[in-house]
């Protein structure tokens, strides 16, 4: 059974997730362990999640933050983990013996949530278009089952189109972002005395309170933004929406097919377009990065 499969981990700042994955993405077998910072047990830990998932020497796939120079199995600048350059395909492979892909991690998880969410293993089902609501904001193209990662690895980045230069200045060096509002790291900087913040903000603004609307509505217009520049761009058959603001499900999701419906209120374009018919939610809990690192692998 092994010679089919491929292992997908997904590392990210606090836990490592591993996965044996079938040419499907259909899982059989998993490992989870906590995180632990720089180069030497970031690798040690890999190799760890990955041995205990098989003990054959399988092809391996790897989504991490970061920059990522695929060719050369190299990221760099993972913040949280302490890692400035990391060779990590070649120091992982040397150990376990196997192939080692690094994929981005959130087009990792695109094709993850695609095969899980949108049946997207085969040739010719179109375009599926994964939107990150973590602690950043970006997008993961997949195209007939096979991610797009364009000319220089930036397709997607989506949190980094400037929509209003008038407002909050973002890292990157621009102002007014999407993602200087429509992420979860963003939502904390605005809604500081919750945590989870979107939750907290959803419920007392359906209370009434002033300030809870004023920012749930700022942060519902971002999305809508990032939604339609996603449906526009892209013209994908489905947007599967995921991350950790994602989590606040359904009342979350109710509030941003309202928004998509006002917006289409009066103008025939964004109607035909039908925006809130193609979303679609994440599952909760479901090991996308790594099922999506196991299929990259696979691709190889």
């Amino acid at each position: 059974m092994d010679g089919d499969m491929t292992i997908g981990i997904d590392i990210g700042g606090t836990k490592i997730e591993g996965v044996l994955a079938d040419p499907t993405g259909a899982v059989h077998a998993t490992c989870r362990i906590s995180a632990r910072p720089g180069n030497d047990l970031v690798v040690e830990d890999t190799v760890r999640v990955a041995r205990s998932l098989t003990g054959m020497p399988v092809p391996v796939g790897i989504g991490i933050p970061g920059q990522i120079d695929a060719e050369h199995g190299v990221v760099r600048n993972v913040v949280n983990l302490g890692i400035t350059e990391l060779a990590l395909a070649d120091e992982v492979g040397a150990r376990l013996g196997a192939p080692v892909r690094i994929e981005n991690d959130v087009n990792a998880a695109a094709l993850g949530a695609a095969a899980v969410v949108g049946g997207e293993r085969k040739a010719g089902t179109g375009t599926v278009v994964f939107l990150n609501l973590g602690t950043g904001l970006a997008a993961g193209i997949v195209r007939d089952g096979r991610l797009d990662r364009g000319s220089t690895g930036a397709i997607g980045e989506i949190g980094h189109v400037p929509v209003d230069p008038n407002r909050l200045p973002c890292p990157c060096g621009q102002r007014g972002c999407l993602e200087t509002v429509a992420c979860g790291g963003a939502v904390a900087r605005l809604w500081p005395s919750a945590d989870p913040a979107m939750p907290d903000i959803l419920r007392r603004a359906a209370q009434g309170d002033p300030e809870a609307r004023r920012v749930r509505d700022m942060v519902l217009h971002a999305i809508g933004d990032a939604l339609q520049i996603v449906a526009q761009a892209y013209d994908p058959r489905l947007i599967l929406v995921g991350g950790g603001m994602a989590r606040t499900g359904a009342p979350l999701f109710d509030a941003i097919g309202a928004e998509m419906r006002r917006r289409a209120e009066g103008c025939p374009f964004l109607t035909t377009l039908d925006i809130p018919s193609r979303v679609r939610p994440v599952p909760d809990g479901a090991p996308i990065g790594a099922i999506g690192a196991a299929l990259a692998a696979a691709e190889e």
